[in-house]
This record gives structure tokens, sequence and C-alpha cells, in this order.
């Protein structure tokens, strides 16, 4: 396994202003934060539906999809020249790992853009997910949970080390593009989507008969839940914790009417209209499986851990 756990900070770059782009498979996001000592404090945080994964047939992103990539790419290298940045780093996670043509993608995009991209290993991006989540949670033991949008990773961990991780090949936008018909899944396709995340996790062999009180839930689609929840149940918006078994009664809430789900998904999450549905999906079936108590939001999460390592070491491991 690769060692994350200690970050060297005698490789600490000076303070200041760091960006960050982290091109996932639904969205592509600008992230600007002032380093100061130890701490990053975030100041900038802008998202593009990109839908990345919708551009890829058979395993093999279409040139229009890189090139989408490649606009979007520019569009915020130009935005961070009104910013006085001391560097600017890229990533991408599964929607350029899962892909059969990384190399060619990658090319396109450095020649277009003038920018290097890091490609994450699954393994890396939960592990930056940890080191995200614990400068902001106190981490004891637990699962954390990652859902994007096109894997989803989970990482067990004990007395703040790092146990186990591992990064399945679905996430909220797959799920909906390889099982979802129409806008949102029919109770057949959410009984396939279920399926398909049980028969993955029982491959997990490190969460055998595993339980957790506590998942640290990571990402947009766990965000966009948790806005749901704190919506429905009268809570300050502020509010971090879902109760695991409220799950189950927000996914209810999406059943009827197409014109009626239509109208509480834009309610509280416009932007993630086809794969808030997915995504719940998919944290609900986790979360059963472990028998968790509740569901903790992290604020910090792979860009923030991403960040600190870059921060902290010269090379990633």
């Amino acid at each position: 396994m690769e060692d994350f756990s200690i970050l060297d900070k005698s490789q600490q770059k000076e303070g200041g202003m760091y960006g960050v782009i982290d091109v996932g498979s639904n969205t592509i996001r600008l992230c600007i934060y002032d380093v100061s000592g130890n701490d990053i404090y975030p100041m900038l945080n802008n998202k593009t539906t990109a839908g990345l994964a919708g551009y890829v047939k058979k395993g093999k992103m279409s040139k229009k999809g890189i090139q989408k990539a490649c606009d979007v790419l520019n569009k915020y290298r130009e935005m961070t020249e009104h910013f006085p940045l001391k560097e600017l780093f890229v990533f991408a996670t599964a929607s350029l790992r899962n892909i059969s043509n990384t190399d060619e993608a990658l090319q396109t995009i450095t020649t277009e853009t003038g920018l290097s991209i890091d490609v994450l290993t699954g393994y890396q991006e939960a592990t930056f997910d940890f080191i995200g989540a614990a400068h902001s949670i106190n981490l004891d033991r637990g699962l954390l949970l990652d859902i994007g949008g096109g894997s989803t990773e989970l990482l067990v961990y004990e007395r703040g080390e790092i146990q186990n991780a591992v990064s399945l090949t679905f996430g909220s936008l797959s799920m909906f593009s390889n099982y979802v018909s129409g806008l949102f899944p029919t109770k057949k396709e959410k009984k396939e989507i279920e399926d398909v995340v049980k028969k993955e996790l029982k491959k997990i062999k490190f969460l055998n008969n595993k339980t957790f009180d506590n998942v640290i839930g990571i990402g947009g689609s766990i965000r966009a839940a948790k806005n749901m929840n704190n919506d429905m149940f009268e809570k300050p918006k502020d509010n971090s914790v879902i109760i695991a078994e409220d799950v189950p009664k927000l996914l209810k809430q999406f059943k009827g009417d197409e014109s009626e789900v239509l109208r509480t998904v834009l309610k509280v999450s416009p932007d993630r209209v086809h794969t808030l549905i997915p995504g719940m999906i998919v944290m609900n079936t986790v979360c059963e499986y472990v028998e968790c108590k509740d569901i903790i939001m992290s604020p910090y999460g792979v860009r923030e851990g991403y960040l600190y390592q870059k921060l902290f070491s010269e090379q990633l491991k």
C-alpha cells in the first residue's frame, strides 16, 4: 500500500494563495486557498457541470468530451490570472483514470491549455479524502465514503490511521447513465442500482461482517443529500449530520408523479437533477450494509487533501 499517513512538513511551501482544479466525472471545480503555516483557508469555489462521463462510449472519451474539458480548463486558467497564485495544481479522478485513452486526453489537454494534470489512482483519491477530512473532523474509528460522478471510494480508519481503502468504478453519474432510462429511476431501476452496489460491497473483504456507527461523507452527492435532509426535517442549513435511518424516508420523497419529483429535486439541488437519486441510493445501500447510525458530512475532502500533500511533499508518492 502507498503510505500517505504522514505528511513531510519539512517540505512545506511558502504561504500565499494556491489554486486547485479538480477534473471530475460530473463537475470540474476551481478552488483557491489562502495558505498560512499548516492551515489552508478556502477563498473561492467555482463549479462547472461538465458531465465528462457522458462523453465516454465503450470506455473511450470522445474528442468532444476532451474538448469540453479543455474549454472549462482554459476558462479557469484565465480566471486564475486575476489572482496572485503561488502555484496552480490540476488533478483528475475517475474522469480520466477510468478511460482507455487517458494518454491521448492528457496530451490534448496539455497542448490546448498548457496545464499538466495529475491523474490520481483510486487509492490516492481515497487517501486524499482522508487527509482532507482529518483536518476538519476528529477521525477516531469509522468508514469514509466519497461518492463521485464516476467512482466511489471507501476507506476504513482506526485511531486516526488508514486501515484499508478501495475505489469502486461507479458513481452517481455513471449509475444514472448505465441504469436510468428517463430523468429519474423507476422502482426496477432503483433495485438494479442497489443490487450492483451490494454485489461490489460483498467483494470487499475488509468490510466483511464489519459495522460502523459513523460514516464520514465526502463529495457532491452526499452534500446534496445533506441539503435534502436539512430541508425535509427543518434542520439548520449548517447541520452536517444525516441520521442513517432517515435516508429511506428521504428516498420516499422521490416517488409518484415525475413533475412532483422534479420540483422536489430542483428545490434542494438544481445542479444535480439527474444524479441526486442514484447517488442517494448508493449512499443508502452502503450505510445499510455497514449498519451505520450517522452520516457526517466533511467540509474538506480530496481537493484539500491533495493540496496538503502538494504543500508538504515535492512528489505524489
